[in-house]
């Protein structure tokens, strides 16, 4: 099951940085990759099997994983509450 558009605009929304923000800012980059991966790995406990999904999955991990490093090297206290809010890691 993939994000649908309402709930993308929702997540961006939340975790936007600036009034004009559209989605571009890392934050909300991980807050709808966050929710695909949730997505993802609920298909991937059903279907063990299904390796293009596994592949994609590992992508988006790795892309998060950059865009919170990034986020992290620019602003220690944003990258802590954003992985509290999202619920990922420690």
């Amino acid at each position: 099951m993939s994000v649908t558009k309402e709930k993308k605009a929702e997540l961006i929304q939340a975790y936007k940085t600036t009034e004009h923000d559209n989605g571009g800012s890392a934050a909300s980059q991980v807050a709808v990759l966050t929710e695909r991966i949730r997505n993802l790995t609920e298909h991937m406990k059903a279907n063990h099997k299904d390796q293009h999904s596994k592949r994609g999955l590992l992508l988006m991990v790795n892309r998060r994983k950059k865009l919170l490093a990034y986020i992290k090297k620019n602003n220690v206290s944003e990258y802590e509450e954003l992985i509290k809010k999202l619920g990922i890691r420690k």
